[in-house]
């Protein structure tokens, strides 16, 4: 049974991906130091993947070095599913240092950390936004990071290019840099899904709140972007779907004989895009979330958030291609999905 460590394991994406690993066969640790999620999901993944005794939790951060040395001496690990980190696109505008600091620092950390234990695979949680502000769209894998926007995307960027680097340097490393595009839904159990802390950064959870009576109405930001309805337009890809990419990205880029101390040939860094290739605007959603749930959404356009851009989506014909991976999930399924974690959840996880 191989083992991996899941950093942020407790998050959004990072607790579906664990559901998958489990359901898959694979022994799970997670690395969590719960800033942005709570200790109730390992419970929840427990109920949905139960009977199950592969599950560990380690409460802890990626700066912490003494934790993940005593990690890697007391695990031995087949590879890395790397989620920790910050993720709000507002915020690092404002809280850029917090956003390199926890990022890119915590990064360092964990590489090397798993350069000292010889754990060389690693699938790293990566962003549509290292490809910048000036790439058209649809973004490929070939095009070159690009101009980043903001603080996150930034710190994305320095991350990829620093596994990059590190598979140059050492080619027993296997990475794959899997940039995804607006994961949303939740779990079809409705046990697991997007909880944020404090006033949602991404559309969903707020709609759903607005649905819920837990917010007044929603702040569509932008409504004079150069789109057919002037709202921005992303992809959206549906949270199990991008989970299922993260294990065909791991069984992709592990050695053929999953012998981690003694391999000579990694894959080096491998990049695939992670989306649906279909953009939708703001409105878009909004719309087909009223249909999907009967309610209505009250909403006000406000100003462009700064570090936002109008328009982009994926083309995810790579992951198909050479994982053999696509999304299944519609976008009504998304918008149904994330409703029943909603109704189920009215106040997250609390």
């Amino acid at each position: 049974m191989q083992s991996i460590l899941v950093t942020g394991g407790t998050g959004y994406i990072g607790s579906h991906t664990v559901v998958e690993l489990l359901k898959n066969g694979y022994k799970v640790v997670i690395l969590d130091n719960l800033c942005n999620s709570s200790p109730k999901v390992i419970e929840r993944i427990l109920k949905i993947t139960q009977p199950n005794d592969q599950l560990t939790f380690m409460e802890g951060d990626v700066r912490d070095t003494k934790k993940l040395d005593k990690l890697f001496a007391e695990h031995l690990f087949e590879g890395v599913i790397h989620f920790a980190g910050l993720k709000a696109v507002g915020q690092s505008v404002s809280h850029p240092i917090s956003y390199y600091d926890n990022n890119v620092y915590g990064s360092l950390c964990l590489i090397r950390a798993m350069q000292k234990a010889k754990v060389k695979t690693m699938v790293f949680s990566s962003s549509a936004t290292v490809y910048g502000e000036d790439a058209p769209v649809p973004y490929k894998e070939s095009m070159p990071r690009g101009k980043t926007t903001n603080p996150y995307g930034t710190s994305k960027a320095i991350i990829e290019k620093i596994l990059a680097d590190q598979c140059i340097a050492d080619p027993q490393w296997s990475v794959a840099q899997l940039r995804y595009f607006n994961p949303i839904g939740a779990h079809k159990s409705g046990l697991i899904g997007e909880d944020p802390k404090g006033i949602p950064d991404n559309l969903l959870p707020y709609i759903a709140q607005v649905a819920i009576g837990k917010r007044n109405e929603l702040s569509v930001f932008g409504g004079d972007y150069p789109t057919p309805d002037g709202t921005g337009i992303r992809d959206y890809i549906h949270v199990v779907d991008l989970a299922k990419g993260h294990l065909k990205a791991l069984k992709k880029i592990q050695p053929a004989e999953n012998n981690r101390q003694e391999h000579k040939q990694g894959t080096g860094e491998n990049i695939w895009n992670l989306g649906t290739g279909q953009g939708y605007s703001v409105l878009d959603v909004i719309s087909a979330f009223e249909k999907a749930s009967g309610v209505i959404i009250p909403c006000t356009t406000k100003p462009r958030r700064e570090g936002d851009l109008a328009a982009f989506w994926a083309d995810a014909n790579k992951a198909k291609q050479e994982l053999n991976w696509q999304a299944q999930l519609t976008l009504e399924n998304m918008l149904m999905d994330a409703w029943h974690w909603q109704q189920r959840n009215p106040q997250g996880y609390n």
